[in-house]
């Protein structure tokens, strides 16, 4: 398809709209230890010298694959957006938003941009948050269920108990639930991983686990893959992909980054029969956006990750419709979703766009009473486990979150974690 817009057609500005979306109670509850800037989004909107033609995209600044650079909006200001598809060089919220517009300037749905044929109308898709206890997760899994979800991916952590986790969100969903399990390599080597994935692999919900040992161990990785029933995910490029493949270390990636790198990705990945997540987070134009890729891309067969059910607010209109575990492509021009300019007055938000970090104590609780204290989730407590310094998944662990009491003993404590974790026994 050959893309021609008016000669005429050129962008007058660019606007940067910058909004707290609040979380939901529990994500809020539970984010605060390590995402709690994650509600911070950049909306942009692109005028044109056409008052009707406006388009939106959004980053999330404190979570993106590339922040929207000053020059870059000086570069595309006065010229036609159609010549700056597919230039990941402009920032998340600035290429999606020019995405829109240009499929909002030909009448098209954004998908029909990318030059390849459509293969799905609903792509699938999953609920997902931070790591909680088995029975936040439970509750989120409910969640999940009565918004049309069926697939679930979990954060899985050595300071939690895993199995309990599982048996908590399988004993509230349906049979056909299905999960999928992140450790972002905690389980550190292969003679960890083994005997947990061994026992996970009893679970019939669990669909695929995802980094659960370091990603640069090739050898790691295709061994373990063959001790396991379940596929084996890793982000895509570590190790580099022609290692991956043909070492055949694991079963599928996570793919994320802007448009251009995400069809370049799920080229590479099709070529040898490599399904994939596709992970682009945010609020309901991030959604959309990953939903138009997924429309086209034959192997984004995994449920795609994009968070939006950590928001109260997805910052739209009318929300996308998701039933049966996946999302409508949304067939309208642009990115087929209408913005919602009250709630982008109603959470704008003033500079400086962070929030300061929360006064956490993190005590990492064991049976029989070992206890470790943390100030910080990071880089704190995951460089302590990830050193090896601490078991990697043991039965009846769980951390406890301990605010701010006003106490002096919560003070002393929280001082002694900042120069490094305490070890205590109850």
């Amino acid at each position: 398809m050959s893309i021609s817009l008016p000669t005429t057609l050129r962008i007058r500005d660019v606007e940067r709209i910058v909004v707290d979306v609040p979380f939901t109670a529990r994500c809020r509850e539970w984010n605060a230890r390590e995402v709690w800037q994650w509600g911070i989004s950049e909306v942009i909107r692109v005028t044109t010298d056409v008052p009707e033609l406006v388009g939106y995209g959004e980053t999330l600044l404190h979570y993106t694959w590339g922040c929207v650079p000053d020059i870059a909006i000086e570069r595309v200001r006065g010229g036609n957006p159609a010549a700056f598809l597919g230039d990941d060089t402009l920032g998340a919220g600035l290429q999606m938003a020019l995405y829109d517009l240009v499929g909002k300037a030909l009448d098209v749905p954004v998908y029909r941009l990318f030059n390849l044929p459509r293969v799905r109308q609903w792509c699938p898709i999953s609920w997902w948050n931070i790591d909680m206890p088995p029975e936040a997760y439970a509750a989120e899994a409910q969640a999940a269920v009565a918004h049309g979800y069926t697939s679930y991916k979990i954060k899985a952590r050595p300071w939690w108990d895993v199995y309990a986790q599982v048996e908590a969100i399988s004993a509230v969903t349906p049979p056909q639930f299905r999960l999928d399990l992140d450790w972002n390599t905690m389980l550190l080597n292969l003679g960890n991983a083994a005997p947990v994935l061994a026992e996970l692999d009893q679970e019939r919900r669990i669909a695929i686990y995802e980094s659960p040992i370091m990603q640069h161990d090739v050898e790691g990785q295709r061994l373990l893959r063959g001790k396991t029933t379940r596929p084996l995910a890793l982000h895509f490029g570590e190790p580099p992909f022609p290692s991956t493949v043909r070492d055949q270390v694991c079963d599928g990636f996570v793919v994320s980054g802007g448009v251009a790198s995400v069809l370049r990705q799920g080229a590479l990945s099709a070529a040898f029969d490599k399904p994939f997540w596709l992970q682009l987070v945010g609020t309901g134009l991030t959604t959309a956006l990953s939903a138009h890729l997924g429309a086209v891309l034959p192997f984004a067969q995994w449920p795609s990750v994009n968070c939006l059910n950590n928001y109260a607010d997805d910052l739209l209109g009318e929300p996308l419709t998701i039933k049966g575990g996946f999302v409508n492509v949304p067939d309208k021009p642009g990115l087929g979703v209408d913005i919602d300019e009250q709630a982008l007055m109603r959470f704008r938000m003033e500079p400086p766009y962070a929030h300061p970090k929360p006064r956490l104590l993190l005590s990492v609780v064991w049976q029989g009473g070992r206890v470790m204290h943390y100030a910080e989730m990071r880089p704190q407590c995951w460089t302590d486990f990830l050193a090896g310094n601490q078991p990697v998944q043991e039965r009846g662990v769980t951390m406890e979150v301990h605010p701010d009491d006003g106490s002096p003993e919560w003070a002393d404590l929280y001082d002694r974690a900042l120069c490094g974790p305490v070890r205590d026994q109850r």
